[in-house]
């Protein structure tokens, strides 16, 4: 066996640098089975997801806005187009067409969509128009298939 010789003619023994993993194991299993047993004592919680409400009836009037850019808007009324309305005009056509319908101004929603390429913005700028006239029920379109409006 090969022995390291230091000046003087001493002998010197390395230094053991392992990690001795036995007790590391040991307490590893310990907790192991300690979750084992706990586990099934936990309570288990019951999630109470949200459940969606019947509506009472589809409206007879449904305004749609479909932002053209940031100065036009298409406005249809019950899918049918009722021509090009700049943003200045916007508020007031929407106001005479819900208050042409029999429920009123309030039973008349509105209905704002745009395609992928209009800047948020301009949808913004219509919903704060909007807003300011007073319009109520006014709620944003969500289509998950297909192209744009």
């Amino acid at each position: 066996m090969a022995q390291l010789i230091g000046r003087g003619g001493r002998h010197r023994r390395r230094t053991q640098s392992e990690i001795n993993m036995v007790p590391f194991i040991d307490v590893m299993l310990v907790l192991l089975i300690i979750f084992m047993v706990s586990a099934p004592l936990l309570p288990t919680g019951v999630v109470d997801l949200p459940t969606m409400g019947k509506a009472q009836k589809a409206p007879e009037k449904v305004v749609e806005l479909v932002v053209q850019d940031e100065g036009r808007v298409k406005l249809r009324v019950n899918s049918q187009d009722a021509g090009i309305v700049m943003l200045a005009d916007l508020a007031r056509k929407v106001k005479e067409v819900q208050n042409s319908a029999e429920g009123g101004a309030a039973a008349v929603p509105v209905i704002i969509s745009a395609r992928k390429d209009v800047r948020y913005e301009a949808v913004v700028q219509i919903m704060d128009t909007l807003q300011r006239a007073g319009v109520a029920r006014v709620g944003l379109s969500v289509r998950t298939t297909g192209g744009g409006a």
